[in-house]
């Protein structure tokens, strides 16, 4: 089964291929504009449909946020400007500071058949590291470390793809694509 993925992101599509697989992803690296807003429902709907005007043939998507609990769930939605702005090494000195260093990290995958989108979240909890540790190359997973565990998502290399909010949502997506087989 051949899969369209819509992301400019390279180290997302390497993560989804190993979490996928028997399906083949194809890689569509078109530059989608995402509406600003901290619901993330409402940007994987916005963004699944204008991938999809824009191919015209089945597709998903992916976007992962933060919800930080010292910051009432901010940033959510609005994560990668939050983190684009601050980087690592601020974002973990903010987050430090903050007497509720707890955080949500979300995955919401949207799949567009052209008549309907599918939505499969996965949900991980954790805290922020003090310092980035491990490599600063995949946005924040430097600075992530998971309910359980000592190490960021960085640290962890494979284990990673075993526990995280993406893994949860693309096991999901999995079994929701053998049931339409």
């Amino acid at each position: 089964m051949d899969l369209r993925f819509v992301t400019k992101n390279k180290f997302k599509v390497d993560e989804v291929q190993k979490l996928l697989t028997s399906i083949n992803v194809i890689h569509c690296p078109i530059e989608i504009k995402e509406i600003q807003t901290e619901s993330i429902d409402e940007i994987v709907n916005d963004k699944v449909l204008k991938a999809f005007n824009k191919i015209g043939r089945p597709l998903f998507i992916e976007h992962t946020s933060l919800y930080l609990g010292g910051m009432n769930g901010f940033p959510g939605g609005l994560t990668q400007i939050f983190w684009d702005k601050l980087q690592a090494d601020k974002f973990s000195e903010i987050v430090s500071k903050m007497s509720d260093q707890t955080v949500e990290a979300k995955t919401v995958i949207g799949y567009c058949t052209g008549k309907k989108i599918y939505k499969f979240e996965g949900v991980i909890k954790g805290k922020i590291s003090d310092l980035p540790k491990g490599s600063k190359d995949f946005q924040w997973d430097c600075v992530f470390i998971p309910d359980g565990y000592s190490q960021t998502f960085a640290e962890m290399g494979e284990q990673k793809n075993i526990i995280s909010m993406r893994k949860i949502a693309f096991d999901k997506f999995y079994d929701f694509l053998k049931d339409k087989r």
